[in-house]
């Protein structure tokens, strides 16, 4: 029975989709509005409770949608949508063919247009080859707007005036230019022919339920259309899924909550889930599903079941799964050699690993799948990985990083997760950076900026410690002591005159060491360097005035060759341009005599 394959054509299972999208544009709401439209529509406990989802039935997809549907176009059952608060990285979120979402809504506000976290969706659904609809919410807050509440878009937009309407129009015009700019070509949703070729944009409000029933329809239709025979399953085969979130039950201890999207699951089967380390081998305890809301005051939220299939939220009672990961696979045994299942999940598992280097930061992530979207970006913006993981920041992560030799790897990077009180403390004392944000690119953009800092303080101490050029001239009848040291008015060329420098005199282009500076003096004040530019009387300790130097003589500083290589090769951009003049025309004069002089 194993071999033959079950699927079945009269078998679909529902689609599952994923709504994303910026923080404040209106996710939550507008799932919570398609939830409480079919809890009315249904009758009480006609609607199955899923953990992390919600199901949309046909028929209540239909009485919602009113004229828009009708269910005997449609032989897919419904819709699922996954809800889980917190998940918005749950886009990454993969299942065996790429990511776990068949289909997405992305919400953008429709006075607020894109944000950076609408990029990234963007990003993630172009990286995914995930088809997706945008909804334009928040319709009901143009100025000016009169709301019919659950009307079809046409029939309110019909009824409001002819200046709600421009304005409504101008703002869904540059949601369309936005998505062209991100290389979507988008139309309002009645306009597209093609779904496959061109998003369609669905104006709606999940205040008043405006545009809702057009979001269900275009959803349900989309699916039909382009997804009927990747929804065609195997009915009675293992199940496969994918873990949303690791959690703690009372009563339970560690759980997992997750999507099937195929085959079933039975309350006595043996699964193996994708750990931190090994694939862990474990059996179910019990499937838990919520309690319908009528039941909501017993003890326990939960209820058990004995079997589920695709698709579907559940939660998985079991020992052992204290190293499961978001984002991790998980299959049922049944009937095959378990070996062979365990070679599944750990090859699914180094599908998504990440490429990791000797040296680099230490990377934690959500789910595995933001693990690897994270990985990628850095991967692009040239930033090694020494250790890429699933879960908060922890102790160890600091001990790791603390490792790293260069200052710039003694970083952590954490996407979408929290830093565990004692790591924070750690951190402090080891001097460990931690960064982490809800959006990658500004993750990256932060850590990038942290470099660029790290980097200018570098500069900065190796030009503390670093002789600087200079040429500079004794003034005529500014001779203020002969020798012991000599006193002279000079006047500053090109450079930087500092105290405590060699002073060197060219014949001809043989340098000649005369000796050292004592002390500078600018209108009788103490001073450390003298400008180009300045006049200053400077102390030479060594030569005499009228043997070794001159009245009216041109003296360099003297500047090693290690600090002459330093200041061509590496800080050339970050010294004045007269300093870089004096030090070209020093150059100059030592390369004459040997060509290789400071390479």
């Amino acid at each position: 029975m194993s071999n033959t394959d079950t699927r079945d054509p009269t078998s679909l299972r529902t689609p599952i989709v994923a709504v994303l999208g910026h923080v404040d544009h209106g996710k939550t709401s507008l799932l919570d509005k398609i939830r409480g439209s079919a809890v009315i529509e249904g009758e009480a406990g006609a609607i199955t409770q899923h953990i992390g989802a919600t199901a949309v039935p046909l028929d209540i997809i239909s009485s919602i949608a009113g004229d828009l549907v009708d269910p005997d176009d449609f032989d897919l059952p419904g819709l699922l949508f996954i809800d889980t608060p917190g998940h918005h990285s749950f886009t990454t979120l993969r299942s065996r063919g790429g990511a776990l979402a068949d289909i997405a809504i992305l919400v953008v506000d429709v006075n607020d247009g894109f944000q950076p976290q609408t990029l990234e969706a963007l990003d993630i659904l172009k990286r995914s080859q995930t088809p997706f609809i945008v909804a334009a919410n928040k319709i009901d807050t143009v100025p000016g707007w009169n709301a019919n509440e659950d009307s079809p878009i046409n029939d309110t937009y019909e009824s409001q005036s002819d200046r709600v309407r421009s304005r409504l129009d101008e703002s869904l015009y540059e949601i369309i230019g936005n998505l062209s700019d991100e290389e979507f070509s988008a139309d309002l949703y009645w306009r597209v022919q093609n779904f496959q070729r061109n998003v369609g944009v669905v104006p709606v409000s999940a205040m008043t339920g405006e545009g809702v029933p057009d979001l269900l329809t275009v959803m349900m239709g989309l699916s039909q259309r382009y997804m009927k025979e990747e929804m065609e399953i195997d009915v009675a085969g293992p199940g496969v899924g994918t873990v949303l979130e690791v959690k703690e039950e009372k009563g339970f201890g560690k759980t997992i909550d997750i999507v099937l999207y195929d085959g079933t699951i039975k309350a006595d089967d043996t699964i193996v889930v994708g750990g931190q380390n090994d694939p862990i081998v474990t059996e179910v305890r019990a499937l838990l599903q919520p309690r319908p809301l009528a039941e909501i005051r017993t003890e326990s939220r939960f209820e058990k079941v004995d079997e589920v299939s695709a698709a579907s939220g559940i939660k998985i009672a079991a020992p052992e799964l204290g190293d499961a990961m978001a984002g991790a696979p998980v299959r049922v045994v049944r009937d095959r050699p378990l070996e062979d299942v365990i070679q599944e999940v750990r090859a699914e598992l180094a599908d998504i690993a990440v490429d990791t280097a000797e040296e680099g930061v230490v990377v934690k992530a959500d789910t595995l799948g933001s693990l690897e979207a994270m990985a990628d970006a850095l991967d692009e913006a040239e930033v090694p990985i020494v250790r890429a993981e699933v879960g908060d920041v922890a102790p160890r992560d600091i001990s790791v990083a603390s490792t790293a030799e260069d200052p710039k790897q003694q970083a952590i990077l954490g996407f979408n997760v929290d830093v565990l009180s004692d790591a924070k403390q750690r951190a402090e004392i080891e001097d460990v950076t931690l960064f982490t944000d809800e959006v990658i690119y500004q993750l990256i953009e932060e850590y990038e900026d942290h470099i660029e800092a790290i980097e200018r303080e570098q500069q900065d101490t190796i030009l503390e410690n670093i002789v600087r050029p200079a040429r500079f001239r004794i003034l005529p009848d500014h001779t203020f002591r002969q020798n012991d040291p000599a006193v002279v008015g000079v006047e500053v060329n090109s450079g930087t005159v500092q105290n405590n420098a060699n002073v060197v005199k060219f014949e001809g282009n043989e340098p000649d060491r005369v000796g050292q500076v004592k002390g500078i003096q600018e209108q009788g004040e103490d001073v450390d360097e003298a400008r180009a530019g300045n006049r200053v009387s400077v102390a030479i300790d060594g030569p005499t005035v009228g043997r070794q130097i001159e009245e009216d003589d041109e003296l360099w500083i003297e500047i090693p060759e290690k600090h002459a290589k330093i200041l061509e090769q590496e800080l050339a951009s970050e010294i004045p341009g007269d300093e870089l003049e004096a030090l070209n025309m020093y150059l100059d004069k030592q390369r004459s005599r040997d060509p290789f002089w400071g390479k």
